[in-house]
């Protein structure tokens, strides 16, 4: 049945997009002005807490002295932030896609233009991190770059949902952590609390709209969608940290991410950060036992 503008779902999602709005008048930043780019960063500064830097506890970890382990939880932040550059445009394609689909005059249209407002300044300031720190590129790997043209190619609202409650949510996780712990990098700390502060109204937009689309697909669009997600999460915590992260802390690439493969400490952190959103793809039953080893096999569930 066709919704109208009186339909309970439609006022429901009309009173959580004003909501929304409101508060995105009064807690929007610009991340330009305020933080202090110029600021000079103290190499001896971690920018994650070191237990959950990739190679923490690892022989290779200890085999770095304190400067050069500092070096290497700024590059995987920064690693981090290319990737999440990455997402958001997609997100941000996906979105533009779902308000060309709706009517512009709904407070539920006005608000994904709010969303893709935020998300511009977001990558924006994750490419000034990067710069800032020296991290030579905010480029996805090939991989990616595939999987996002597939994103678009699919021309699938919902799985922009679920993407960016799955990756919203780790980031979450990860970032309010950094925020804190007053020991880390203050560049850091400062891209981590803007970027919660506006995250969480994106993640309040997203999961009514996928719990509503998840109850109206058949058994078989289920099915695939439950698939297509868990690969979708698995590329996006491989993304997280590329190759010349190690490479740069003059550490072999390939024995470093066995090592962070075999890692117990990145094992329970993978597992830590998506625990919010596994537990909500769990409830609508999009992660259900036909994959949950997918979601196990990418340290996002914590072995039995």
């Amino acid at each position: 049945m066709r919704e109208t503008a009186t339909s309970p779902r439609t006022q429901d999602r009309e009173q959580n997009a004003e909501r929304l709005l409101r508060a995105s008048a009064r807690h929007s930043y610009d991340p330009l002005t305020e933080i202090d780019w110029d600021a000079p960063l103290d190499p001896a500064h971690l920018a994650l807490p070191p237990h959950r830097v990739s190679l923490y506890g690892t022989p290779l970890w200890h085999s770095l002295d304190p400067h050069r382990q500092a070096r290497l939880s700024v590059d995987q932040f920064a690693s981090t932030t290319a990737a999440g550059i990455w997402f958001e445009l997609v997100l941000m394609e996906g979105l533009v896609r779902h308000v060309y689909e709706s009517d512009l005059t709904t407070r539920h249209a006005q608000y994904a233009l709010t969303e893709v407002a935020d998300e511009c300044r977001h990558s924006t300031m994750f490419a000034r991190y990067i710069s800032a720190t020296g991290y030579p590129s905010a480029r996805p790997s090939k991989r990616a770059q595939r999987l996002g043209q597939l994103h678009f190619l699919a021309n699938d609202t919902a799985m922009t949902f679920a993407g960016a409650i799955f990756v919203e949510e780790f980031t979450d996780a990860m970032q309010r952590e950094m925020i804190r712990d007053e020991s880390l990098q203050p560049l850091a700390r400062s891209v981590a609390r803007i970027h919660v502060i506006e995250e969480a109204r994106h993640i309040g937009y997203a999961k009514p709209e996928l719990a509503r689309r998840w109850a109206a697909m058949s058994a078989p669009r289920r099915a695939l969608f439950r698939r297509a997600l868990a690969v979708l999460a698995q590329q996006a915590v491989a993304e997280l940290i590329h190759p010349r992260v190690y490479a740069r802390a003059g550490l072999d690439p390939v024995a470093a991410q066995r090592a962070a493969h075999l890692n117990p400490h990145w094992r329970d952190t993978r597992v830590e950060w998506a625990r919010k959103a596994v537990a909500y793809f769990t409830e609508l039953g999009i992660i259900d036992r036909s994959v949950e080893r997918m979601w196990r096999r990418a340290a996002l569930i914590a072995p039995r």
